[in-house]
C-alpha cells in the first residue's frame, strides 16, 4: 500500500559526499516521522537520523556535524546529505516513514529496500 524508494547511494572516497533521497508513494493520508537507518555487515541496524513533520531532528552521535537530514512534506520525500564520509559509514542505508493511510488510521512503519553506500579509497 505504501512504497518507499531510496536513491543516491554509491561508491565514494573518504572525505567525499553523497545525497540520499527517499520518496514515499501509495495510500498516504499523512506522514509522521521520517528517518534513515543503516546496517553494516555483521552489525545490527542503527539509527542515523530522524526528522519530525515539524522539522525537529535527531542524529546518531557518529554522524552529527557531518550528515544533515531534511524533508519536503509536499513531495513526501526525505533526504540525507552526507559529507566528510568515512569508511565506517559503509553500510546499506534504509529509509523509514510512519504513515497513516487515512483519517483516524494509526501510523504504521514502512521501510525502503535499502541503498548501498561504500566509502573506500
Amino acid at each position: 500500500q505504501v512504497q518507499l524508494v531510496e536513491s543516491g547511494g554509491g561508491l565514494v572516497q573518504p572525505g567525499g559526499s553523497l545525497r540520499l533521497s527517499c520518496v514515499a508513494s501509495g495510500r498516504i493520508f499523512s506522514i509522521n516521522d521520517m528517518g534513515w537507518y543503516r546496517q553494516a555487515p555483521g552489525k545490527e541496524r542503527e539509527l542515523v537520523a530522524r526528522i519530525s513533520t515539524g522539522g525537529s531532528r535527531n542524529y546518531a552521535a557518529s554522524v552529527k556535524g557531518r550528515f544533515t537530514i531534511s524533508r519536503d512534506n509536499a513531495k513526501n520525500t526525505v533526504y540525507l546529505q552526507m559529507n566528510s564520509l568515512k569508511p565506517e559509514d559503509t553500510a546499506v542505508y534504509y529509509c523509514n516513514a510512519e504513515v497513516a493511510g487515512g483519517a483516524y488510521y494509526r501510523y504504521i512503519d514502512y521501510w525502503g529496500q535499502g541503498t548501498q553506500v561504500t566509502v573506500t579509497s
